[in-house]
């Protein structure tokens, strides 16, 4: 998209000196048309930059430089059960952020596997080219650097992306963690992302929505989402142990030693964050955060009893609120949401479960709030990706940065609190720095 904008500014200065040199009347047709593809090709150029903007991600600010890895896991007890290139042994990609030494040499690029750009791409329905540019954008962990020695260890926090999204869209998030002391690792769900590059160059792309038919009814659809759920969950256990071995030296890997096992958490965005809810019945586990996503599994599990933050967006809020309120869809609104009054009733049932497992949280001393004026994306970097998202209803009206900012401070209180034992603050009560926070009142 870059290219195609630099492009369009190499036509717009070939038809200007096209226009000053044909001053001649006999040229005035030639000079008037150079004027008016200057100007298309200027407003096109324009549009471009303004549609896909390079964007720089927040600075991580924190007490420690950041350093990364990508870790290649193989799970030989589970085989794969989506079909594509990577077949046999689950395998999945994970990315770590930790404290570091010095940085040395460049950081990162934000997205290190450019070959994933064209599939992600896809995903918004865009050409292939699109966000090519993104191979520029930089983070602020550098590759390898050495886990910093100025404490034993960190405590370890597991996260997972939602549905067809990437581990690289939760890179500030988990880099504002790591520079206060945290080590963090967002796993890519494999064929659950928009694409995954693997060692071997192989590249798996999303196939979990093979799982569902637009045909299904609310409860066959409840039924499969449950069964994916259960794959998610088990890629967490995974993961968790291959880190215990990391730990004991049973694995080879610079963070051996450096891991606080004894304090885990979890955090994850859309079905991402049900995975984080889900995985926290693991007694290893001490807490979690779900980031605006529905809970999958319901009906199988039990109360949590442990700190676990529900953080949603304001519109999935307003639809939890309708069903605190006893307020049920009009035929109107049913009809304009293309649903039906069955599915609809069938959701309800489970957001009252849901809520039920929210109240749940709040009283073995987690938290239920929404951040107002946001939409789904707000919970990931994909926010910064176009301003024109609001205008899709894909981000709210918040500013990025600010959403972005808002989720990490409230994050970061919860884990501290729970995995540092410190005094958390954010979720106790409302604070005057974040007006936009506003807490679940349960009846």
């Amino acid at each position: 998209m870059r290219g195609i904008a630099l492009v369009g500014a190499a036509v717009v200065l070939i038809l200007l000196v096209t226009a000053l040199v044909c001053k001649k009347e006999r040229y005035r047709l030639l000079r008037r048309c150079a004027y008016a593809g200057m100007g298309l090709a200027l407003a096109g150029t324009v549009g471009l930059l303004y549609a896909f903007p390079v964007f720089k991600l927040p600075e991580p600010q924190g007490d420690y430089p950041v350093g990364t890895q990508a870790l290649y896991l193989v799970d030989t007890d589970r085989q794969e059960k989506f079909d594509g290139p990577v077949q046999g042994p689950r395998a999945l990609m994970v990315q770590v952020w930790y404290p570091a030494q010095a940085g040395t040499g460049r950081p990162a690029a934000w997205i290190p596997d450019p070959r994933i750009l064209p599939y992600m791409a896809a995903q918004y329905g865009l050409p292939e080219f699109t966000f090519d540019y993104l191979e520029k954008v930089s983070a602020h962990a550098y590759p390898q650097a050495a886990v910093s020695s100025a404490r034993p260890t960190y405590p370890l926090i597991l996260a997972n992306p939602g549905n067809a999204s990437s581990r690289f869209f939760h890179t500030s998030q988990a880099e504002y963690l790591a520079a206060r002391g945290y080590i963090v690792a967002v796993i890519d769900h494999t064929y659950n992302t928009f694409a995954t590059e693997f060692p071997d160059g192989k590249i798996t792309t999303t196939a979990a929505d093979s799982l569902f038919s637009p045909d299904d009814d609310y409860r066959t659809g409840s039924v499969q989402r449950d069964r994916l759920g259960r794959l998610l969950t088990d890629d967490v256990t995974f993961v968790l142990d291959q880190f215990e071995q990391m730990q004991s030296g049973q694995i080879p890997s610079d963070l051996q030693g450096k891991l606080d096992l004894g304090h885990i958490g979890t955090f994850g965005h859309s079905i991402g964050g049900a995975a984080a809810y889900d995985a926290s019945f693991d007694p290893r586990i001490a807490a979690g955060i779900d980031l605006d996503g529905g809970l999958y599994r319901l009906r199988e599990r039990g109360e949590l009893r442990k700190p676990f933050l529900f953080i949603t967006s304001d519109s999935y809020f307003g639809k939890l609120r309708r069903v605190l309120e006893q307020r049920p869809y009009t035929d109107e609104e049913i009809e304009s949401m293309g649903s039906t009054r069955a599915w609809e009733e069938a959701a309800a049932q489970d957001k009252r479960l849901e809520l039920k497992r929210m109240q749940e949280a709040v009283e073995a001393g987690g938290q239920a709030l929404y951040i107002e004026n946001t939409e789904h994306l707000n919970f990931t970097d994909a926010q910064f990706l176009s301003p024109l998202f609001a205008r899709l209803g894909l981000t709210g009206e918040i500013a990025p940065e600010r959403a972005g900012a808002v989720v990490n401070a409230y994050m970061l209180d919860f884990f501290d609190q729970h995995l540092k034992n410190k005094d958390g603050i954010l979720t106790k009560k409302t604070d005057s720095r974040f007006p936009e926070v506003k807490f679940i009142r349960f009846p």
